[in-house]
Parts: structure tokens; sequence; C-alpha cells
């Protein structure tokens, strides 16, 4: 018999959102969470299935039924010939990592939070960089999925293939998310070097650094022209770091949080910060290596205001340059740094904001100081504006006032995947009032 908690309260984990489900359940196998959702079928309950509780938007929250899956976090088998793991989907990814290691084996790219669930990665269309990668979710090559019902369904190219094509970003709302089978490769070392640039050297030469750096990103620091890139590259040279506890730490956290609070009373100082922290921390050429999966993850120090949208790669440079346009004709709109931007393949899911187009994915951020929210409306209304004219899509797990309208003019299988969705979920049990808007 699967026991549910009455008065446990939900936070994510940047404090944007939270919720009061009626009732939060831990089941630790398939038979537990066909039970919660006969119980739902029987009250005319929701379901919302959570793992890690790191998106930024309410896409996680409820106030029927929530499945938290961290029980169900085995690896159930590791296929050395053809490189692929299935692992239950509540696992998470710092705790896969270790298990990873010890086959000799890695997943080509990640994001850069690791204290996620396999299951909600897929989910909201985690993404990183690198034009030769696609979102999290293409490693994905099976995965079974229980329907409102209590049904299983196996999926993958060969079975159930349009589920599959759904599933892979799934949102939550096609049903419980049980098993996923990840396509890895051979275990390998990254190299990140960091050097600064200018804006416009960046986006003059956009392709040529594409080509240089398997996984290329930069960073540009708003009101000014700097900008910090990075590639990461396999190499073989010994794990080594450039991190430094009084540079990463007593500079770039505990300092910046205080000068960002004071910034609150006196916003002209963002700019002024931003150009300081890039002298004092981007400015000289930094190199560290370690496994891939050491590279990739980046501690998230500051609770934070995210949006990150994938806009076609080509508009890359208009987009980037009408944001940095828009805050200097509006110099009482304020950015923080840095704007973060990605590069990734396109791809055939449905609801993937990569989908059948190669992406470049620009995400703005406003930092939360000692937990105080910083105005930011105009900045975001105006980034949003800027987004939807390139044919931007929002990262589902992020912040955006998108609703159906807009999806169905974005996403050219829209329709196709509600159709998917009515089909398994007839009811709407796996809804909430994000998803309401997206679909209703």
């Amino acid at each position: 018999m699967v026991h549910g908690y009455k008065g446990v309260q939900f936070q994510n984990w940047a404090k944007t959102y939270g919720c009061s489900p009626e009732m939060y359940y831990q089941p630790t196998s398939v038979g537990e969470v066909r039970e919660v959702l006969a119980l739902a079928r029987q009250q005319n309950k929701k379901v919302k299935v959570v793992g890690g509780g790191h998106s930024p938007s309410d896409i996680a929250c409820t106030d029927g039924f929530m499945i938290h899956m961290g029980k169900m976090n085995r690896v159930l088998q590791v296929d050395k010939e053809k490189k692929q793991v299935t692992v239950e989907a509540g696992i998470l990814l710092t705790d896969l990592h270790p298990q990873l290691d010890k086959h000799g084996l890695a997943l080509s790219n990640l994001g850069a939070v690791s204290d996620v669930t396999v299951g909600g990665v897929i989910g909201s269309g985690t993404h990183n960089t690198g034009i030769k990668h696609g979102i999290l979710a293409t490693q994905v090559v099976a995965l079974t999925l229980m329907k409102a019902d209590g049904a299983v369904l196996e999926c993958s190219e060969s079975s159930n293939a349009d589920v599959f094509q759904a599933a892979r970003v799934h949102l939550g709302c096609l049903g419980v998310i049980l098993t996923v089978t990840l396509q890895c490769v051979p275990q390998f070392y990254l190299l990140e070097t960091s050097f600064p640039s200018t804006l416009k050297e960046v986006l003059d030469n956009l392709d040529s650094h594409l080509k240089k750096s398997e996984y290329f990103r930069f960073l540009w620091f708003p009101h000014s022209e700097n900008v910090s890139i990075i590639y990461q590259d396999h190499t073989n040279k010994e794990p080594s770091s450039a991190s430094n506890w009084f540079w990463d730490y007593a500079i770039g956290f505990y300092l910046l949080e205080f000068l960002l609070w004071t910034s609150t009373y006196l916003p002209r100082l963002v700019g002024w910060i931003n150009r300081f922290f890039f002298w004092l921390l981007f400015n000289c050429k930094k190199e560290s290596s370690n496994l891939s999966h050491k590279i990739f993850s980046y501690e998230c120090r500051f609770k934070q205001h995210v949006q990150d949208w994938a806009i076609p790669r080509e508009k890359t440079k208009e987009a980037l340059l009408e944001l940095k346009a828009m805050l200097e004709a509006h110099p009482k709109v304020v950015a923080h740094y840095p704007v973060e931007v990605r590069f990734t393949r396109g791809d055939d899911i449905l609801l993937s904001p990569c989908f059948q187009r190669d992406s470049c994915y620009m995400n703005i951020i406003m930092y939360r100081p000692y937990g105080k929210d910083v105005p930011r409306l105009d900045y975001w209304l105006a980034y949003e504006t800027i987004m939807k004219k390139f044919g931007g899509r929002p990262h589902w797990a992020k912040a955006h006032n998108c609703t159906r309208k807009d999806f169905e003019k974005m996403y050219p299988a829209f329709h196709k995947f509600c159709d998917i969705r009515e089909k398994l979920d007839p009811t709407g049990m796996f809804l909430n009032s994000y998803l309401e808007k997206v679909f209703y």
C-alpha cells in the first residue's frame, strides 16, 4: 500500500514558486505509482510528477496529488556493447555520473546543473551547447510511460514511435515516465578554455567559433561590449582547475551579491558592476580540465529569475544587437550579467524548442540578492518581444508569458502533440495551471 503525506509544502529551487499539494507520494515501485493513479481516478484528482524541482517556473506545481520520483532512482541495466544505460526516471544525474564512470561511459552532453532527475531533464527540454549536439532528450533511445489509466507503454523509434516523438519532451502531461534508456559514449575528458573578447568580434566570426570548438558558448556583459568566450573540447590533459575560493566566492559571490543588493537602491550601478566584474574575473585566459561531467556541471550560487528562448541560429547576431540597442535606448532598464549564448542542433521531437532547426539559446538573468526581487518586468517584456520577432520558442522550464495561441504559431507539430496528449490522458489528469495555459 502506497503511503501519502498531507501538509507537505513544495517549493522550487529558485524559490520563485511553491504549492501545497493535497497529498504527496514517494512511490518505490511501478505498482505503487499505479495505486496513486487509481486513487486519483477514483477521487477525480489532478496529478503532478516532480523530480529535482529545479525548474524556475510553476510547471511542477499542483493542489492535487504530487508524486515525487526520488525513490525510483536505480540503474536497471548497462549494455556495454551498445553503450546504453537504462535507469528509473527518478535518478538524479549527480548519482548517475559515478555509476557511468564505473563502466567507462559518459553522456555526450549535459546541462549546467546535475541535481535534476532524468525524467525531469528530458521533460522540460533541458539543453547545453554544441552545434553538433541536440538537447539532452536527443540522447534518449527508449522510455516507458504509465498512462492515466495505469497501462504502461514501451516507446522507442520502433515501438509507439509517435508517442516516443512526443514523450522525449513530455512536459509532465502525457503520463508518468518510469524508465529511460540513454545512449552514452565512452568516458572522456574536457579542456575548458575561457578568454575575453568583444561582442562585435564574436558576432562577426560566429561560424568560425562554432567550427573551432565542439561545445562553444559565450557570455555577454550587458551595458558593455565585453564578452567571455568559452571553449570546451576533448582532451588528454591531466585534470587541473582554475578555480580559487577567494576569486570565485569572496569576490564572485559575496561581494557581487552585496553590490547587486546595493544596486536595487541605485540602479545605475548595474552597468558599472557588469564592467567591473568583467575586468576582475573574466579579463584573462583561464584553463581547466576534468572528466566531462565535472566540466559541464556548473554551480548555480544565486537564486535567480531566468528567461531562455531558442531562436533560429542564423538570427543570433541580429537579435543580440537588438537587445543591446534596446538597453542603450532605455537607460532605466538594467540587466545583470551575463547574457549566456549557446547553440544546439535541430531535432524532430514535437515540442523541442529546436524542432526542425539549429538554434541559438539566449539566456537572460536577474539575480535575487539576499532573496530580494529586483525590478525586471521592462527587461523581460522587451526581451520577449525581440525573441518573438525572431521566431523564438521559450525554454519550457523557465519564465515566459506565452499561451496556446503563441505555441500554435511556434510549433509546426503542436496539434499533433495535443492529439497524442488527449489520447493518453483524456480527462486531463496530468494538467496544472501552467499546462492549461499551454493547451487551452
